[in-house]
């Protein structure tokens, strides 16, 4: 069954390069190109109105075709989009010759004007597309998902782009560290870094990550926990600190225990 998979998935590879071969052949330029993004998606929709021109780029989720014309979903970090691309409107050749020859889980840049659905559905009416990056690589999707748990801790990239939660878990974090920033600097605390190196392993119990210093001919650790750095900086004169950083304790590892985790220590004088 494993190798039954794999075949597959070395057909779905062999496809997509094909395809990245002849888009070469005509001189398109499959990788590396600049397109001005103005907005993000979600940005963008906020206040559209038929008519509107637009350019946006994003990745390729989902395709759908009907003859001389198709409807692609662009997705970006923050949103998703429906795209209308007919043949008559950004030429044949370029129909033909390139956008036949994009996959699900490609970067493309659209130019258009929006426009509704007979079901309401703003969408953006192309009249350019510009490939931004070729995908060699089949999304999960097409073996039912990403599953395997492993694979998804391993392979965060994948994860994310194919899991909306898990976009959405990052996102939340980053706004919850932004917002403990935000309240420890108007109370008058002083955000600093202390060594990520350190001669001695203290500040918590714990067993230590062990490297060498080869210019200094030492050992040192990982730190387990900030807590004497900061100290030393209240002992310096400063009377409100905090440190929000990585630490590193050399134990078990799970899905809610990673040996390199972020924490938070905060210490005031009076």
């Amino acid at each position: 069954m494993g190798e039954f998979v794999m075949d597959e998935m070395n057909e779905y590879i062999q496809q997509r390069i094909y395809k990245l071969n002849a888009l070469k052949e005509i001189g398109t330029e499959a990788y590396g190109r600049r397109f001005d993004k103005p907005l993000s998606i979600e940005a963008m929709l906020k206040d559209a109105k038929e008519g509107d021109s637009v350019q946006t780029a994003g990745r390729i989720t989902a395709l759908r075709e009907h003859g001389k014309s198709s409807f692609i979903d662009l997705r970006d970090s923050s949103e998703r989009i429906q795209v209308y691309i007919k043949a008559d409107t950004i030429g044949k050749d370029i129909y033909n010759n390139i956008f036949k020859r994009l996959d699900i889980g490609d970067i493309l840049g659209v130019k258009g004007k929006f426009f509704k659905t007979h079901t309401g559905q703003l969408t953006i009416n192309a009249e350019e597309i510009t490939i931004l990056a070729k995908g060699l690589r089949p999304l999960p999707e097409k073996w039912h998902g990403l599953k395997d748990v492993d694979t998804r801790y391993r392979q965060r990239y994948v994860d994310l782009i194919v899991n909306e939660e898990v976009r959405k878990v990052f996102q939340v974090r980053s706004r919850i560290i932004s917002k403990i920033r935000e309240m420890l600097d108007k109370s008058g605390f002083l955000e600093v870094e202390t060594p990520m190196m350190q001669s001695m392993a203290g500040g918590a119990a714990g067993d230590p990550f062990k490297t060498h210093h080869n210019a200094l001919d030492t050992d040192l650790y990982l730190r387990l926990a900030p807590e004497l750095y900061l100290k030393r900086l209240l002992v310096g004169g400063f009377d409100k600190v905090y440190e929000l950083n990585r630490n590193f304790r050399n134990e078990g590892i799970s899905t809610r225990h990673n040996p390199e985790f972020t924490m938070i220590e905060i210490y005031q004088a009076y």
